[in-house]
């Protein structure tokens, strides 16, 4: 119950690490909100969440990250069901073409930019003053490899991913006088859908499964982490620092 008393929001749940993020933060204690565009798709995470730990409070939200609007309604939802948000991660994404920039299409650029960092910046931005009403809020921005080296063929996804490593420094140092921590991690080759979309002819069974590498973000939420902030950091090979309980 490392989580215990904190209210968790994560983006883009209702599959893959987001889901499997949510469920850690569920086992561990936590009031958690979930939200994603498939309506069918996030009611059955939700029930899957309400599983794992009966009379968890849990809210399920369908929200399009890039909707200013749905954003609203999403976190006055929170308010209205937690009045307060300590923990903020940042999860939902789209891969887009694995194109050639001379050949990339305009409409899928945008698309992909549009969720993968005008949708961090909204959420981020409309849940600021809940955050603040937390004494040790955190937020997790999901990275890439990609977006810290750039690889042909990896387009508007890379530098979607630049932009949200980008952004994590400059919410670092403005929200850093305020206690609130913002830090990036990489999960690495993960078994998801997505990863198969990237690379349909790797075999996912050598990858590892998205819970195993939720620690690193059940430790960024957990007070344990409260004086990191601005890093960069990797799921894969996480380790929790010496003297502190490992979780699980």
């Amino acid at each position: 119950m490392r989580l215990k008393g904190k209210v968790a929001l994560i983006t883009g749940a209702s599959q893959g690490i987001g889901l499997a993020i949510a469920q850690a933060y569920v086992r561990e204690g936590a009031d958690v909100a979930v939200c994603a565009r498939d309506p069918v798709a996030l009611s059955a995470a939700a029930q899957a969440l309400r599983a794992l730990r009966p009379g968890a409070r849990l809210l399920a939200q369908p929200c399009d990250v890039r909707r200013p609007e749905e954003v609203r309604r999403l976190i006055a939802a929170i308010d209205a069901g937690f009045g307060r948000l300590d923990v903020l991660v940042n999860n939902a994404a789209i891969l887009g073409p694995r194109l050639p920039i001379a050949e990339y299409p305009l409409d899928a650029w945008q698309e992909v930019l549009e969720v993968n960092v005008t949708g961090v910046f909204l959420v981020t931005r409309e849940a600021l003053p809940l955050l603040r009403r937390s004494d040790a809020a955190s937020i997790i921005n999901l990275s890439s490899g990609v977006g810290r080296r750039g690889h042909a063929r990896w387009g508007a996804y890379a530098v979607s991913k630049g932009a949200v490593e980008i952004l994590t420094q400059i919410l670092a140092e403005e929200l850093a006088p305020e206690g609130i921590r913002v830090n990036a991690v990489n999960p690495g080759p993960t078994r998801t859908a997505m990863r198969a979309q990237a690379y349909p002819e790797e075999d996912p069974q050598t990858l590892p499964a998205p819970e195993e590498i939720v620690p690193i973000f059940v430790y960024l939420a957990s007070d344990e982490s409260r004086a990191i902030t601005g890093q960069s950091l990797e799921a894969r090979g996480f380790q929790w620092p010496s003297g502190a309980q490992r979780i699980g």
